[in-house]
């Protein structure tokens, strides 16, 4: 049995889809976070950055205790690597899958997420801020784009490259993206869109919160963080 401290951001639709594909076992452990449930001390023994999602694997083949795994690109390697699935079959298959895994984590999701801040929640206009990042998830969607070229998914077969990638590109109308200019990754979007472990994954996340509320006081949660906030 898995726990999975989630909520239906990005990042928490990774780990859904992924358990899903497996039909893995698993609870769900709803983690607020315009409620602030994330800075609670007893998520931030699991999560120490005060983010989810964050898995608690009370089976582990790595040990005979419970054992938590936060950050989830980490999750992903984590399980991909215990069941042996969606990391590729061979050491060269698994570099690729590794490279556009890490592509994930340090470009796409956080430049889209710089886009959705600027665009969607800061208190002031900045043209700037939001020609940079509108821009710059443009880019990614073009490298994404001709990496597509003649493949079905990111690597050849369907992987943690796209469980990762996914939930961001879903949100292109959001970024400011016309999905149409990137033929490739339109015909991956609708493919993986498709996919019976995508679909109930979005679902759960419906059961979970329909109506994500983002008003004045969730954006100090969500944006008014600092070292002092880590105690």
């Amino acid at each position: 049995m898995i726990d999975l401290y989630y909520w239906p951001t990005p990042n928490g639709h990774k780990i859904t889809i992924f358990l899903e594909e497996a039909e893995l076992e698993y609870k769900i452990v709803p983690v607020n976070i315009s409620a602030g449930d994330q800075f609670k001390q007893a998520f931030l023994k699991i999560a120490p950055n005060n983010r989810m999602p964050a898995i608690v694997d009370k089976k582990p083949l790595i040990s005979n205790e419970p054992i938590s795994i936060f950050e989830s690109g980490a999750i992903l390697l984590y399980l991909a690597n215990k069941y042996n699935i969606f990391c590729g079959n061979n050491q060269l298959e698994k570099v690729k899958v590794l490279e556009w895994l890490f592509w994930q984590m340090g470009g796409l999701g956080p430049m889209a997420g710089q886009n959705h801040h600027f665009n969607q929640y800061a208190p002031e206009s900045i043209d700037y801020a939001k020609e940079r990042y509108t821009n710059e998830t443009g880019r990614l969607y073009a490298v994404l784009n001709k990496q597509l070229e003649k493949k079905d998914f990111i690597t050849g077969s369907f992987s943690i490259a796209d469980m990762a990638c996914y939930p961001w590109v879903r949100l292109h109308k959001r970024q400011k993206q016309n999905i149409s200019d990137f033929p490739n990754l339109c015909r991956w979007l609708d493919n993986v869109s498709s996919r019976k472990s995508v679909i109930k994954s979005y679902e759960i996340g419906k059961e979970i919160s329909s109506n994500p509320v983002v008003d004045e006081k969730s954006k100090k949660i969500l944006f008014g963080q600092s070292s002092k906030t880590i105690g």
